[in-house]
């Protein structure tokens, strides 16, 4: 009994646990109801739904294509809500809100400031306005008694032209809440060499980037963000599982690239339930994360986009126990990982582990022992009453 009480987590001990996600799309996390409320407001009449619960239903099943291109088509809807500051505010308010309500405690959220650009801001005004909302988030999160730290990572397109530009914004703002740089998109035919110029800008100013890769074209993908461009983490970066054989017998092979990414401790962005509506997995059981794990590749666990994949990251987490059995100990190394691998300083990282995850993930494992002693202590029917 101890063993399956203390090793097994429930649902609310997930929800509790402290989480870290490094993966998540601004624009691909709204409330429908904000998505609604908002698209009233500036008069958008293009919602195939305007009641949240059914436009909730519509965005996933949108993304249970199998097809990452169809996925993105999604966004045309969040994104036509985020040209005003209002809209913009609201949204990453509320993004802060709702991952500290599901337990984050540090996540870094990307967004493309390009395309918020058809209401009149300027790319300035725009990260400007992002980050307010965050603060405000973070506030509002306190007020329930709830931890987080949100930092921004702003994304450049990687089928458009304004790479370096993204990159010299982020830089500019790397002090002001903007922790880094991304580029993201459809893979297939848009490699990330076509934005060098970004990339040895960023290097040169000693900044941080991920780079979207492996997620749909493979890699090739992968070898270029890490080989040509420098990235520090990889989002999503599942198809490494392509360079590693699985022989009959069990025994594991690694090719060269696969062994590069284990070996300088590349911090993969996986997101189970996303990379199974894109055709990257079949199935939770199937997806690579079991044997990355179990190799001790750099994995973090994230969401993606919590309102396309109907998610967040405790769902993700429930998935990964349901189908890996995995204890708390399995969900705290996944989320050591991801602060090891956060565009923080050193020290606020260790900080943030040592002083937040491992005594969150300590009391939750000690729980066990209190149900225990109140089930072997509690006095035999009847007795009391006679």
């Amino acid at each position: 009994m101890t063993s399956e009480l203390s090793n097994l987590p429930t649902a609310e001990q997930i929800r509790r646990a402290p989480k870290v996600l490094l993966h998540d799309h601004l624009d691909g996390g709204l409330r429908p109801a904000t998505v609604v409320e908002l698209a009233s407001e500036i008069g958008y009449a293009g919602l195939p739904e305007t009641d949240p619960d059914r436009l909730g239903t519509w965005f996933r099943e949108a993304a249970d294509s199998g097809s990452l291109e169809r996925y993105l088509e999604t966004f045309t809807h969040t994104c036509a809500v985020m040209q005003t500051r209002e809209g913009l505010f609201r949204v990453a308010a509320e993004c802060a809100e709702d991952l500290a309500a599901d337990g984050v405690v540090y996540a870094e959220v990307r967004y493309a400031p390009e395309q918020h650009l058809e209401g009149g801001l300027d790319l300035e005004e725009v990260v400007q306005i992002v980050n307010e909302g965050f603060r405000e988030g973070e506030r509002r999160a306190r007020e329930r008694g709830h931890r987080i730290r949100v930092g921004a990572l702003l994304t450049a397109m990687r089928h458009a032209a304004r790479a370096l530009e993204i990159a010299e914004l982020a830089n500019r703002h790397r002090d002001l809440g903007v922790v880094g740089f991304d580029i993201a998109g459809a893979e297939a035919g848009f490699p990330p060499t076509r934005h060098l110029d970004a990339f040895e800008y960023l290097k040169r100013e000693n900044n941080h980037f991920t780079i979207h890769a492996g997620e749909a074209f493979g890699l090739p993908s992968i070898w270029q963000a890490l080989q040509w461009c420098g990235a520090d983490r990889l989002g999503h970066g599942v198809r490494i599982i392509d360079d590693i054989e699985v022989a009959d017998d069990g025994t594991v092979t690694l090719g060269r690239l696969a062994s590069y990414v284990r070996d300088k401790r590349i911090p993969l962005e996986l997101c189970p339930t996303s990379n199974l509506q894109t055709g990257a997995a079949s199935s939770y059981a199937e997806h690579p994360i079991g044997l990355l794990r179990r190799l001790q590749f750099r994995c973090t666990v994230n969401t993606d986009n919590r309102l396309m994949s109907d998610t967040s990251m405790t769902r993700e987490f429930e998935h990964l126990v349901k189908t890996f059995r995995y204890t708390l100990d399995d969900l705290q190394w996944f989320t050591v990982n991801g602060m090891k691998s956060a565009f923080l300083p050193f020290d606020e990282r260790l900080a943030m582990i040592n002083d937040v995850i491992k005594p969150g993930y300590a009391e939750l494992r000690s729980e066990w022992l209190f149900r225990q002693s109140v089930a072997t202590t509690a006095p035999s029917s009847g007795s009391d009453a006679e």
